[in-house]
């Protein structure tokens, strides 16, 4: 059993500050345990579903008897419900927890949120088993049938969305952390570009360039935004230490937010769109370099001299990691954009190791972290085990990293020999066989971390909500023996 500090007496500003948090987390507690519980629900189903869609790349003829069982299913199932899923529904709950602590208020229209989440979920279920039925909209990131998923989606965000933005208007603060900015604008940006590459009048070359509109800033304005923002949150604050710079912060914000939406054009280097499209995007993509760095400077600025705390805090160990994922996955995505690159990576392995790069490096570190942080401080109980933490952490980042590695090593030697007039077209795809066999044993890895977390999650969140005298009690202490000391995020 992981133990605490013994409780140490509180002074008159310490208590209130205290009272904020204890008010803030009893408002969120059910609709953050709502969908964090849903997250990993469709956490393990995407795992399931990508195990298959894995092995099926180097065993072809394994499971083909049922069209539903095909490639094209399994693998379109496993990323809707990982994005839609785990990864949307975990930053839910996240924002929902953040947003009420950092502007010092309840959470207003706690049951609203939880309809939104509810209603969500639905989405999720008829626009996947739309998918298996063979119900697809044909396009990247939003395969879910716009009429059996969709409304569902849109309402469900739009749902919980309108809780945290009532919750900001009534905050009790003047100053705005730069967590809430990330947060916040991620609320508002989701809904304009999921309209855009929904909007039914887009055909042919037109429907490409709005497609990765969409599915480019899905990534940069909605999952990355979210786990920035709790990157920012979570960093000072098991810390105990102010973030190195607010004004570089804003920068990081500001520049993402003017250069990213223009980055989705670079996939389509070589299709049938005007060139100022390609060049405008490439451009864009290298400006990225302004949020990047500035981001990443902060981070590591604010760790220097504490990389110690890794050691103890799980959290920390997460989330540091996952920052640092953000900057290697933006900085290959800048280096990926330019032509003379993406004449050899596109249509390879090489895309598919950096999409995960971004997506679980980054984001699914972020979220492990925030939620290793924030159940704790919702049950009142430590988590049971502290080697299940170190198991967990092992075991994805082993698989992570044997998966991302394999595939970017034979992505370039399939680009190099597709490029290769002397080299046939069946050896361009033979030479990707070891990375994908080693795919699929990365992939068992990081099922097995999956497994290993799924069950310590429930182990934690199978008891008894605890009282209110207990609540006080514990958020005077440190839990998970991270600490929370005064004027840690101000």
């Amino acid at each position: 059993m992981i133990t605490s500090a013994r409780p140490t007496p509180a002074g008159a500003h310490e208590r209130a500050d205290i009272d904020v948090r204890l008010r803030a987390d009893l408002s969120s507690r059910g609709p953050v345990l709502l969908a964090f519980g849903s997250a990993i629900v469709w956490l393990l189903v995407g795992t399931v579903f990508g195990d298959i869609a894995s092995f099926k790349l180097h065993l072809p003829d394994w499971l083909v008897q049922q069209a539903w069982l095909t490639f094209g299913r399994m693998r379109t199932v496993h990323l809707n419900a990982m994005i839609y899923g785990w990864a949307s529904l975990a930053m839910v709950g996240v924002s929902l927890w953040i947003i009420p602590r950092l502007v010092h208020t309840e959470l207003r229209y706690g049951r609203l949120a939880r309809a939104g989440i509810w209603l969500w979920n639905v989405g999720l279920v008829l626009g996947n088993l739309g998918i298996l039925a063979g119900y697809n909209d044909g396009l990247e990131w939003l395969e879910m049938h716009r009429y059996f998923a969709d409304p569902w989606l849109v309402v469900g965000g739009g749902l919980v969305g309108i809780a945290l933005l009532v919750t900001l208007m009534a905050r009790e603060v003047d100053h705005l952390y730069v967590s809430v900015w990330y947060v916040m604008a991620a609320y508002l940006w989701f809904p304009i570009i999921f309209a855009v590459g929904n909007w039914p009048g887009f055909t042919g070359v037109e429907s490409g360039a709005t497609n990765w509109f969409y599915a480019h800033n899905a990534l940069g304005l909605w999952l990355t935004a979210i786990s920035l923002g709790a990157a920012y949150y979570f960093i000072p604050k098991v810390l105990g230490r102010p973030v190195y710079s607010y004004q570089l912060s804003l920068l990081g914000f500001w520049s993402l937010a003017f250069f990213y939406a223009l980055n989705g054009m670079h996939h389509l280097v070589g299709g049938p769109i005007p060139e100022w499209m390609i060049t405008t995007s490439i451009a864009a993509s290298a400006l990225m370099l302004i949020p990047v760095l500035a981001t990443a400077v902060n981070h590591h600025i604010t760790m220097v001299g504490r990389f110690g705390a890794l050691r103890y805090s799980p959290t920390l160990r997460f989330v540091v990691l996952g920052a640092i994922a953000y900057t290697a996955v933006s900085l290959q995505g800048m280096l990926t954009a330019l032509r003379e690159v993406n004449r050899i990576t596109h249509f390879t392995q090489w895309t598919i190791a950096h999409s995960h790069v971004g997506v679980y490096a980054f984001v699914t570190f972020v979220m492990f972290g925030s939620m290793y942080y924030i159940l704790p401080r919702l049950v009142q109980r430590e988590w049971p085990s502290a080697r299940l933490i170190q198991w967990h952490f092992w075991l994805v980042l082993l698989g992570i990293a044997l998966y991302v590695i394999a595939l970017t090593v034979v992505g370039v030697r399939q680009g190099l020999a597709m490029l290769d007039p002397q080299v046939s077209f069946q050896r361009s795809v033979e030479v990707t066989i070891p990375g994908l066999v080693a795919r699929s044993v990365a992939a068992l890895a990081l099922t097995a971390g999956h497994l290993v977390f799924v069950w310590h999650y429930w182990l934690m969140v199978r008891g008894r909500a605890p009282a209110r005298e207990t609540l006080v009690f514990h958020e005077a202490r440190p839990i998970l023996y991270e600490p929370e000391p005064e004027g840690a995020l101000r």
